[in-house]
């Protein structure tokens, strides 16, 4: 099966409805046989989807780096933990190790990560799907956004394409897996 790399949320005061999002993709990850890549840290939704995906009998790689064992609590549970030197370093490795990326809601550091997994997909770098999660119209201002990206031809259509955006951790795994055959 795929290695997924979900990106998410690290904050330790979220919303008890994105934790089970997190939970949910980390379960239905496992349950369909892959392997869960993370950012490492065991604390808000990226501490929830790794337990999760455990606790569903998957294997987990987590990616963190030196500056923030101590912030985002090191999951020390992982199958494989890495610790890098730096966040570049960190996306690098993630990227290397997953076949598809899987982002759920988050803060700078979500967009950060699916922009450098985006980018580098619409650039011909890889071909590993990229799948944005909009539950509930979390990123719904960020896909209009990028329509009008293309209206202004900062962005051309085929990149902004590249984003599959699904309104489930479900349907985005049946996207992920449609791809990946």
């Amino acid at each position: 099966m795929a290695a997924i790399c979900v990106f998410c949320g690290s904050s330790r005061t979220l919303d008890l409805g994105w934790l089970d999002l997190a939970r949910l993709a980390g379960d239905q990850i496992a349950r369909r046989g892959h392997t869960l890549v993370s950012g490492g840290g065991r604390v808000g939704m990226m501490g929830a989807v790794a337990v999760a995906a455990r606790a569903a009998g998957g294997y987990t790689i987590g990616v963190l780096p030196e500056q923030l064992v101590a912030l985002e609590i090191a999951d020390l549970e992982a199958d494989e933990q890495i610790t890098t030197e730096s966040l570049a370093a960190r996306k690098t490795i993630m990227i290397d190790k997953s076949d598809a990326f899987l982002a759920l809601p988050g803060g700078l550091g979500t967009l950060d990560e699916l922009f450098e997994v985006w980018t580098t997909a619409a650039l011909g770098l890889h071909h590993k799907p990229v799948v944005l999660v909009d539950c509930d119209g979390f990123y719904a201002g960020l896909i209009r956004w990028l329509s009008e990206l293309v209206d202004s031809r900062f962005a051309r259509p085929a990149a902004v394409d590249r984003l599959i955006v699904a309104d489930s951790v479900p349907a985005a795994l049946d996207a992920i897996e449609a791809r990946l055959e």
